[in-house]
């Protein structure tokens, strides 16, 4: 019988890696789902809830994890939960494998077969596993909402008997999913929407929302984009010319989102101290790299301040947590068209295809040794 393990996820994390819906659908497969007491409360997932869908509800992640072919977390699961593993089960989960290579290695180090949901490629296939865009679609919409909540003035114009209200300037920093839901849900709002980003295909994204494109398009910039669809490192000489015309587009903007992370390396630098400066008292900055640093020179991560000059700067960690119901509906849904690529549903058990692009892609570590190329280079 395939066991699927379900801890508590630890610290401040909301999310769970099930919902009542892939608890059903994955005891169909032929798998017993056993669930830490408790693991879904935070994402209002009930213990009645996930057990009436066939989840076999348990009193600790002990019996969660004992005997357990298969462990999903949100998050990084701890080393003590990966010893109680068995030797090769098999463990999925947002691992950020290029943070703490230490801990990384660690777990590698106990015979697991480690996944890295942020590792699923880019292929039509892999769509529907694709945990990056299910959560930065969610932090995109969130962080618009709470710009708005922020901002302290009205999103859409207003024309009334005593005067006009302004519509809000939003600016989009990263035309990702993320930026893409922001700017979409910016102009649901009713703001002046626009949107910058060094890859050029964004362009036409950007405008089919209703979004001004603002970019340096020079030959440089209609080359800024890998074969995998992240933005490119620009040249510093780019980058400057880049950088004089967002300081004089930021000028007149209300409301500010940025979104550009490339993975594996710090946050780039978009927005500097000077740039805020020049903002008007009262306009918002939510910087959704902030935990990579941040795309703004004075966002703390974890924390909304204010500046002499009035600015709120907004760092949040961890959006997507923040609508933890939806969150984890759309993870867990990720979790189960990976796990089905792992299963025969004829047999009812575990038949993995090791020549699968999308098994090859997520694996990070096999037989006590970290296996992904990205990766590699720092274990040799």
């Amino acid at each position: 019988m395939l066991t699927i393990a379900v801890t508590t996820e630890s610290g401040d994390e909301p999310r769970v890696a099930v919902s009542p819906e892939t608890v059903k659908k994955l005891s169909a497969l032929g798998a017993t789902v056993r669930v830490e007491a408790g693991a879904g409360k935070r994402a209002n997932f009930s213990d009645d809830a996930l057990k009436a869908q066939g989840a076999e509800i348990v009193g600790s992640a002990a019996e969660a994890l004992k005997g357990a072919d298969i462990l999903v977390k949100v998050q990084r699961p701890s080393p003590e939960e990966v010893g109680q593993l068995k030797p090769g089960a098999i463990v999925a989960a947002i691992l950020n494998p290029f943070d703490d290579r230490p801990g990384l290695d660690a777990l590698a180090g106990s015979k697991i077969q480690l996944h890295s949901m942020e590792f699923m490629p880019r292929i039509t296939r892999a769509q529907s596993m694709d945990v990056l865009s299910s959560q930065a679609n969610l932090a995109g919409y969130k962080a618009v909402i709470d710009a708005a909540g922020m901002f302290g003035q009205a999103m859409p114009m207003m024309m009334t008997a005593a005067g006009t209200v302004p519509a809000a300037k939003v600016f989009i920093m990263g035309v990702g999913v993320a930026g893409l839901q922001a700017i979409a849900t910016a102009r649901r709002l009713g703001g002046i929407v626009s949107a910058t980003d060094v890859r050029p295909a964004t362009k036409e994204q950007v405008q089919s929302l209703g979004a001004k494109f603002i970019a340096v398009e020079d030959d440089e910039f209609k080359q800024a984009q890998t074969a995998a669809g992240y933005a490119k490192p620009m040249s510093a000489e780019y980058q400057k010319k880049q950088a004089e015309l967002v300081a004089n587009h930021i000028k007149a903007q209300d409301i500010v989102i940025t979104t550009a992370l490339i993975p594996g390396r710090p946050a780039p630098r978009l927005i500097t101290s000077e740039m805020v400066q020049s903002m008007r008292p009262g306009s918002v900055i939510v910087d959704l790299a902030a935990e990579r640093g941040g795309n703004c020179e004075l966002t703390e991560p974890g924390k909304t301040i204010t500046t002499g000059t009035g600015v709120h700067i907004a760092g949040p960690i961890n959006l997507a947590g923040k609508l933890s119901f939806n969150a984890s509906s759309l993870y867990a849904k990720n979790l189960l068209a990976f796990l089905e690529t792992m299963i025969d549903k004829k047999e009812k058990a575990l038949k993995i295809d090791w020549d699968d692009e999308i098994i090859k892609g997520t694996l990070v570590a096999k037989d006590g040794a970290i296996v992904h190329p990205s990766l590699a280079p720092q274990a040799a």
